[in-house]
């Protein structure tokens, strides 16, 4: 798949996944290409966690209320370091974004779905922390998103874009 077929087919699937692994080779694919993604000066903040072990996997998505996830065969958990990078400025957060979207199109190339989980999982529960907790992630990173990685159960659900003209211009705004 080209990148840009897998720009147009890349949706947030949110429902079950089939009970099929997905094998370490395309798990550490989908991980290089988001430590491929461009990092503010280069201080490369983003780290990844991939998770398919059945007994981690099921504690992880025990402590997720309300429950998403819950029958993924695998899941990417994404990390960041605060570091400042250039004049007192932090760029974690658009390094680990540049990330997710890598992983997500190399997600869908691979022919498998996934959801971006972030706000779920960073609410003022702190859903993050008790997954970090079980994954013995060290108190200077935080986790900061869940990528569950799966063959799609059902067909995912394509959402509607505005029109092109409703959001692009060219030369100055409308």
């Amino acid at each position: 798949m080209n990148v840009i077929d897998a720009i147009k087919n890349r949706h947030s699937y949110r429902g079950k996944y089939k009970n099929i692994s997905v094998p370490r080779k395309d798990l550490q694919m989908i991980m290089d290409a988001g430590l491929e993604a461009p990092s503010g000066c280069n201080k490369q903040t983003t780290s990844l966690i991939c998770v398919d072990d059945p007994e981690i996997l099921k504690k992880i998505t025990g402590v997720i209320e309300p429950p998403v996830a819950q029958t993924a065969p695998a899941l990417i958990c994404v990390l960041t370091q605060r570091i400042c990078a250039y004049r007192d400025k932090c760029y974690s957060v658009q390094d680990y974004s540049a990330a997710i979207e890598n992983m997500l199109l190399a997600i869908v190339a691979l022919g498998y779905q996934s959801c971006w989980y972030e706000g779920h999982i960073t609410d003022e529960d702190r859903i993050c922390d008790k997954i970090a907790s079980i994954l013995n992630v060290p108190d200077d990173y935080d986790l900061v998103c869940i990528l569950p990685v799966g063959i799609a159960e059902d067909e995912p659900t394509i959402p509607k874009k505005k029109d092109f003209s409703e959001r692009c211009w060219f030369n100055s705004f409308k």
